[in-house]
């Protein structure tokens, strides 16, 4: 059976680069909460609902006329993001807008948006 180009075919350890791997290897904690996070990002309608977000505000009912959903699936978005600290909301009497939590987001998203055209 012919063994696959992408695998070593004999067994060696490079210790210093191992050690080096070693030292950026991050908390369990942070792996999870990393991994929730590109979980949250892996839906389109999230993406396409942060990316909206980047000019500034809007409110519910933009964001469902824009991505051509009912306002309640939105809303539903929404909390998801919400929760992750992606978005944040202030209400204005009956209307309710929302924004990027902070600059974070919008780096991140633009930082994934560059890695995607790069390739």
């Amino acid at each position: 059976m012919k063994k696959p180009n992408d695998v070593c075919t004999v067994n060696c350890v490079h210790a210093q680069a191992v050690a080096a791997a070693q030292r950026e290897m991050l908390p369990e904690k942070e792996v999870i909460g990393l991994a929730e996070l590109f979980k949250i990002l892996g839906d389109p309608t999230r993406v396409r609902i942060l990316r909206a977000l980047f000019p500034g505000e809007l409110c519910v009912c933009d964001l469902a006329t824009l991505l051509g959903m009912s306002p309640s699936a939105v809303s539903h978005q929404l909390r998801v993001l919400r929760a992750a600290r992606l978005v944040r909301y202030r209400k204005q009497g009956k209307v309710v807008f929302y924004c990027l939590d902070d600059d974070h987001v919008r780096a991140l998203i633009a930082e994934g948006l560059d890695h995607v055209r790069h390739g």
